[in-house]
């Protein structure tokens, strides 16, 4: 949620199209990113570029916004795109790559703490790349928490929001971190 209350969201199509979720279908809505406006309830896409956005969230200034993307036949990573006026995205670019230790998982749910850096729900590749990555402003991997399941979100909570909340496949992982989640949502 963005400081002027507009919702936004990015929509993968996975559960529709796999059946995981709800029954077997085609897309409802295209794969992109969107907005919904705090006022009018309007929903507009802001931007279409990826393959399958699965992810998003603000620096602690709001000027840029991060989308994890899931798909697609370029390496799987995160994105960076410059906030305009808070209801534009532009001058999307690689923030960085999910690649590992010559292995390639993905990111899912994604947050940045006070100090800018992006904390990645990872997964699908196995022991020692299951878990939590997380990326320095300048977009180089600085740690890791491994878990041994697939990650699929996380968010900061508590009541000074340095607790890092981590849902997995089966499991929901809570640790104290030495910093504090940017964000209330």
């Amino acid at each position: 949620v963005h400081p002027d209350e507009a919702v936004w969201f990015t929509d993968t199509g996975y559960s529709i199209m796999s059946g995981y979720e709800e029954h077997l279908a085609s897309l409802k809505l295209k794969e992109a990113i969107y907005r919904i406006d705090a006022k009018t309830g309007a929903m507009v896409i802001v931007s279409d570029e990826g393959y399958k956005p699965n992810g998003i969230c603000f620096s602690p200034d709001y000027k840029l916004c991060y989308v994890a993307d899931t798909g697609g036949p370029a390496p799987r990573g995160i994105d960076v795109y410059d906030l305009v006026d808070g209801k534009k995205l532009k001058n999307r670019r690689r923030f960085c790559s999910m690649e590992f230790h010559g292995k390639m998982g993905g990111s899912d749910g994604i947050r940045v703490d006070i100090d800018g850096n992006v904390w990645s729900a990872a997964g699908w590749v196995g022991a020692e790349y299951d878990g939590v990555h997380i990326f320095a402003p300048d977009g180089q991997r600085i740690g890791a928490i491994f878990l041994p399941e697939i990650c699929a979100n996380l968010c900061f909570g508590g009541p000074k929001r340095n607790r890092l909340f981590m849902a997995a496949s089966r499991s929901l992982y809570a640790v104290y971190v030495g910093t504090r989640g940017a964000h209330i949502t």
